[in-house]
């Protein structure tokens, strides 16, 4: 291990991130009860987050970050203000998702990977996607909970798993070394219905999507007819030059000419060239003030309408790990 942490900050001060990685992350999993201590553990656990920080791995760098902060109040106070600053950093980044298991022994899996550790509340992070959490345990049915992470926020909710109540009651006979009759059938609890992602954490980049084709319309539509405007006021003038080259006729009295004459062809002209220059301007200005209302939207929080209900309905959403392929079906009824 103490190799591994040489090799790690000798990489390190050289700015060579991938080699100190690796190095920092052999330590730890070389760190064991036996041969370090929780502080030692959180120290390693904090500078290899710092070191998949500067490599923008954002979920493995606050997940071993929260690890080390764990034991903040043991660390020295520099080392606690580097893992600090990191983790404020990462977050971000990345969801964050606080999980409650019942029973709390109930393995627990993301994506297909297990989680190497049990508890009754899990902090996880994610990367901003549609995830899979199931948690499973012996004579209980595999609860399920399809997560949409989106980057900067906090979820919270607790998974708990619909256990056989046989089972138990036949566990506890057991122990008291006692036997009893068949137990009178129960009837089976509805599952637990996952809860739904709220829908307002994807319609802003719809609006967004909405925003840049609106803006890129209007400026392109405004652009076309300014420069037919330019084209038109060019014919104009050259129709101009015509006519005060001919002695017979006076561009200053055309205005008043009737329509079918070379002077109401340059009236026409100009009206074309008015209109084509003031919708174009208009389009132009448009587009602006929409391609800056959709700008600001992405320096926008909107997470805080995640508190508005939603309507009941089903919603069904792909689901891809690295063991299953599916849809993951969701409703209310």
């Amino acid at each position: 291990m103490k190799e591994h942490v040489r090799r790690g900050r000798r990489a390190r001060k050289a700015g060579q991130w991938t080699e100190a990685t690796a190095e920092y992350k052999a330590a730890l999993e070389a760190a064991d009860a036996s041969t370090s201590t929780e502080v030692e553990r959180a120290e390693l656990a904090g500078e290899l987050g710092l070191c998949e920080l500067a490599l923008h791995k954002y979920r493995d760098a606050a997940e071993h970050l929260a690890r080390s902060l764990e034991q903040r109040e043991a660390l020295p106070e520099a080392l606690q203000q580097r893992f600090e600053a990191g983790q404020r950093n990462a977050a971000p980044h990345v969801a964050r998702l606080v999980l409650g298991v019942d029973p709390p022994d109930a393995e627990v899996l993301v994506d297909g990977k297990r989680i190497g550790r049990t508890a009754r509340t899990y902090t996880l992070f994610f990367e901003p996607g549609q995830h899979m959490v199931r948690g499973r345990a012996p004579g209980c049915k595999d609860a399920l909970h399809s997560l949409r992470a989106v980057a900067g926020a906090e979820h919270e909710f607790t998974m708990p798993l619909l256990c056989a109540a046989a089972s138990g009651a036949k566990e506890a006979s057991s122990a008291r070394g006692t036997t009893t009759a068949t137990p009178t059938p129960v009837r089976a609890l509805p599952a637990p219905r996952a809860q739904a992602s709220s829908p307002w954490a994807s319609w802003p980049g719809t609006l967004r999507v909405v925003g840049i084709t609106l803006a890129t319309g209007t400026v392109s539509a405004g652009a076309i007819l300014m420069i037919s405007a330019s084209k038109l006021d060019q014919d104009m003038s050259a129709r101009r030059d015509q006519l005060e080259s001919d002695p017979r006729s006076n561009s200053s009295m055309c205005w008043q000419a009737p329509e079918r004459s070379p002077c109401g062809e340059l009236r026409r002209l100009r009206d074309a060239r008015n209109l084509s220059d003031r919708v174009g301007t208009a389009l132009v200005i448009t587009g602006g003030v929409i391609g800056a209302a959709t700008a600001a939207s992405f320096f926008t929080d909107f997470s805080f309408l995640g508190r508005t209900s939603a309507q009941d309905r089903v919603q069904i959403s792909p689901v891809v790990t690295g063991h299953e392929t599916g849809v993951s079906i969701e409703g209310v009824w």
